[in-house]
């Protein structure tokens, strides 16, 4: 006959407690001997989340095993016996832990994919004029007579092609993505996940947060996206990113958020979602999901020294998203709140000059004339330290309460202002809306004959590039290729200040100065580029 051993609850109970302990000191010991012998990279915490299992798995013993019923085991097989219940329950505690480690995604895939379309763009650029590489009468008698036709010669017509992602938000029809995807476009090509393709217009475009919508005419019924709360969603939840990189549609990407209210200079309503899902060149405008299928971002940036994939992407909150989607459907633009000032951060430094407990608030620089502040009577030196009651923690904080704010409304503005609190009452006014300096070359090709084409220097113009009203002259915002101006290193937004020793205050200026060259092989210009003086020689001969 067998022997048996009769072991009370609270033995078995100690005993495999030890037994526990026991083999987690062995665990750990093997793994530091494989980490010795291979160099295989161990996280730690896998060592606590054991030592969480043990206790775990003892305190529920009693679910197991009722204290009442009596266990026997053979006295020789009792270690036995133990490891085989040890490897029993740390099973039951492993299983449900790793599974919440790593997300099941194939059902939500399959789900989003159908919202998210790919997006291709095509647009025409005049270049310069189109001229032999090599002239056979150069330096020949012929060199003057073939010279005019050369010279009138049609200008080369490029094409180039750009790709991105969007994302169905309505079932009329409309597509959110990004300004950059679209930006200038002739044309543009969505192609649903089915393979069908149609063609799509631009209903608006809002550049400061680089986000457009785009529309395609369809009797289908579409898969429309549900837009989540970017504000709930934490750092460290899942999230999941599909779109086109490199033209690879339909790519699913997965990873973290691994930061909110990143400034990445992308504009003045900087407010990021970090994540390190892998985005790439073609996934600009697609839309990073939440593992409950909702949209809380878009894709729209990297940070790369490759031009690829380095695990750092960016993508703009849809709750920023939202509030300008509403606008551009209702009226094709963005409208924003306009306080008219210039401001800069509070540093630790500036903080105690200022009688700051510590570096908070938006430090104005200047009050711009006849602007909502200036009118107000905020000034130069004032911090605004809450605006209509929010607290403004840094200075990057203002602009997007201030754009939030409706056009007329009157709210209070607190500040600190000769190391005194008050506050001031300012009436917002709608933003201006700026000039694009950057625009494409008229394809008319109405440059004059130094090969540029320029204009006056508008208020909207001067805040873009960062000029004092004391500046004067016109500003480059077209250059022919192969001109003398471009020969002579001129470029957009270069201001022209003087020119064949003449001043230039204005277009007329420009104009006539231009008209009193004549015969003249080299003209003198003086340029201020990005603020900085610039004397350039223009070769008129060539």
């Amino acid at each position: 006959m067998m022997e048996w051993t009769l072991l009370d609850w609270e033995t078995l109970s100690a005993t495999l407690r030890r037994g526990f302990e026991t083999v987690a000191s062995v665990a750990v010991g093997l793994s530091l001997v494989i980490v010795a012998a291979t160099g295989t990279a161990l996280e730690w915490r896998v060592f606590a989340d054991f030592s969480r299992w043990t206790r775990s798995a003892t305190e529920q013993l009693p679910a197991l095993v009722s204290p009442s019923t009596w266990i026997a085991f053979k006295r020789s097989g009792t270690a036995v016996a133990l490891l085989a219940l040890l490897a029993m329950v740390f099973t039951m505690m492993a299983a449900p832990a790793s599974a919440r480690s790593v997300p099941e995604l194939t059902e939500l895939a399959e789900n989003l994919k159908p919202v998210v379309v790919n997006i291709h763009t095509s647009k025409k650029i005049l270049g310069g004029q189109t001229r032999l590489q090599h002239n056979p009468f150069k330096n020949s008698p012929f060199e003057e007579f073939f010279k005019p036709f050369m010279d009138r010669m049609p200008q080369r017509e490029f094409q180039t092609r750009n790709m991105g992602s969007g994302f169905i938000i309505d079932g009329d029809g409309f597509i959110l993505t990004n300004h950059h995807v679209i930006e200038e476009a002739d044309e543009i090509k969505v192609r649903l996940s089915n393979e069908q393709e149609f063609d799509a217009s631009v209903i608006g475009s809002d550049p400061k947060t680089d986000l457009a919508l785009i529309r395609i005419e369809t009797d289908q019924k579409l898969p429309v996206a549900r837009l989540g709360d970017s504000d709930a969603i934490k750092v460290g939840a899942w999230v999941v990113a599909i779109g086109n990189p490199f033209g690879l549609e339909a790519t699913v990407t997965t990873g973290i958020i691994s930061a909110k209210g990143r400034a990445i200079g992308n504009g003045p309503y900087d407010d990021f979602l970090q994540t390190d899902a892998a985005i790439n060149p073609g996934n600009s405008g697609g839309p990073l999901f939440d593992l409950e299928g909702n949209v809380v971002g878009i894709n729209t940036a990297i940070f790369s020294r490759s031009g690829g994939y380095m695990g750092i992407g960016f993508a703009i909150p849809v709750n920023m998203a939202k509030s300008v989607v509403s606008q551009l459907k209702d009226t094709g633009r963005v409208t924003r709140g306009w306080l008219g000032v210039s401001i800069q951060g509070v540093t630790a430094e500036l903080a105690r000059a200022l009688g700051l407990d510590e570096p908070r608030g938006a430090l104005i620089a200047q009050a711009v004339k006849d602007g909502p502040a200036k009118k107000a009577g905020l000034k130069a030196g004032d911090v605004i330290l809450e605006f209509n009651g929010r607290r403004i923690n840094k200075m990057r904080d203002l602009p997007a309460i201030v754009a939030a704010t409706p056009v007329d409304q009157s709210v209070p503005v607190k500040i600190l202002r000769n190391g005194d609190e008050e506050t001031i009452r300012v009436k917002i006014a709608e933003m201006p809306r700026e000039e694009t300096v950057l625009a494409r070359n008229d394809p008319s090709g109405s440059t004059d004959p130094l090969g540029v084409k320029v204009k006056g220097l508008t208020d909207p113009i001067r805040r873009q590039l960062g000029l004092g009203e004391e500046i004067k002259g016109v500003v480059v915002v077209g250059v022919e290729t192969d001109g003398a101006a471009a020969r002579a290193g001129i470029r957009k937004e270069d201001v022209i200040v003087d020119l064949n020793r003449k001043m230039i205050a204005s277009i007329q200026d420009y104009e006539k100065a231009v008209a009193s060259i004549g015969s003249a092989k080299t003209v003198l210009a003086r340029v201020l580029r990005e603020g900085d003086p610039l004397f350039l020689a223009l070769n008129l001969e060539q």
